[in-house]
């Protein structure tokens, strides 16, 4: 391996430039990676709800999608050949108490292809086809959400060590899976049947039940740790968006099976039942709105601090994609729901920020896979060290 340190074009210093072998780069493949398939996927979602219409716009979205796609396959035989060449140290992951937080990244990749199904498949495949797919890989995604809900806590709780002075955000993003399989229910039901849509829309308050209250548990932990330990390290400063993430998605899941509640109660003989769910959905909607909005705050001044210390760059920056692009989609969703032009100009901001993020993030994303700086996989080296601050897991 040879090293020399140089200054790449985006303004970002490279200690190493790493010639790893491609076998290498498969030993240190890590779930983390599939928070690209998160914050792509989520551009595309939300670029195709943009409030104005641009020439051009749906197709560059499309794009996106379609792009998404081909990187979390990628991303899935990469990670699928680590467990299968490398299965000892691939299984050292589940002690770690930072990376195995990631594999909730997994199923929420997978809920933006799904959703794209139904926004571009039509389009390309026929609406049949694409309704069928997304039905397909709705429980997929759904049984992985569950299952990324319930065994990495459960291994937080048996196998790994933490405490409330090391805790981050990350902690959120195995049980944020739900809820965003949740968001998906509430948009793949009115395209089903009767009876299948109600199945899913059910399963959707069920979903949206097992993540948003454990997360909103897990928001009032962190600003007990951040009162009493303050700011994480400047490696983990991007951690602080991630906490607009479930309260973005548990406001965009509210609204959507709101949505669909009223058509599909009634036709299940439950009228009145459908036009509460719609109610709360708006009421709820807004409510979460509103305390996203104290969070967003919060993460741009905390950006700001980190900003002045000198904010290094890793796969954690995609932090700044995902959890934005959920709370756009909220808000417009929110706009369209009520007709309120506030929504909509401030969910056509946040689109606009969400583009200028990712274009940042996925350039120094490119540049450092390109270098193989970025694939490192830190539980292989402290697989029993106790929990700290990891600046190579995020």
């Amino acid at each position: 391996m040879s090293a020399a340190a140089q200054r790449s074009d985006d303004g970002v210093t490279d200690a190493v430039i790493d010639t790893k072998p491609l076998i290498e780069v498969v030993r240190h493949f890590t779930p983390n990676w599939f928070t690209v398939t998160m914050g792509t996927g989520v551009l595309a979602l939300a670029l195709n709800q943009f409030p104005l219409a641009l020439p051009g716009l749906h197709d560059i979205a499309q794009g996106l999608w379609v792009a998404n796609i081909a990187i979390f396959l990628l991303f899935t035989l990469a990670y699928a050949a680590r467990w299968a060449i490398f299965p000892a140290e691939a299984r050292l992951i589940f002690r770690h108490p930072v990376m195995s937080m990631f594999f909730g990244a997994i199923p929420m990749g997978l809920a933006t292809i799904v959703n794209g199904f139904l926004a571009f498949g039509p389009a390309l495949m026929g609406n049949g086809a694409a309704v069928a797919v997304a039905h397909g890989l709705w429980w997929v995604d759904a049984g992985l959400a569950v299952l990324c809900g319930l065994a990495i806590p459960y291994f937080m709780f048996t196998r790994q060590e933490h405490s409330i002075e090391t805790m981050t955000a990350v902690w959120l993003l195995p049980v944020v899976a739900c809820e965003v399989a949740a968001a998906s229910a509430g948009l793949l039901a009115p395209h089903l049947s009767a009876s299948e849509g109600f199945l899913v829309l059910v399963l959707g308050y069920v979903l949206w039940a097992c993540s948003v209250p454990l997360a909103l548990s897990i928001l009032v932990l962190l600003v007990l740790r951040l009162a009493l330990h303050k700011l994480p390290p400047k490696e983990m400063g991007v951690s602080a968006w991630l906490a607009l993430g479930p309260i973005g998605t548990g406001a965009l899941g509210l609204l959507l099976l709101g949505a669909d509640a009223p058509a599909i109660f009634a036709a299940n003989g439950l009228a009145g039942v459908g036009e509460v769910a719609r109610g709360i959905g708006i009421v709820g909607g807004i409510v979460l709105w509103g305390y996203g909005a104290w969070w967003l705050a919060l993460a741009v001044l905390k950006t700001l601090r980190y900003l002045q210390e000198g904010l290094p760059f890793n796969l954690g920056w995609w932090g700044f994609t995902f959890p934005l692009g959920v709370y756009a989609l909220a808000t417009l969703a929110l706009g369209r729901q009520t007709g309120l032009g506030l929504f909509l100009g401030a969910g056509g901001v946040f689109v606009v920020c969400l583009a200028g993020f990712w274009g940042i993030v996925a350039r120094r994303t490119l540049a450092g896979a390109w270098r193989r700086t970025l694939f490192i996989a830190p539980c292989l080296a402290s697989a029993h060290a106790p929990a700290r601050f990891e600046a190579d897991a995020v």
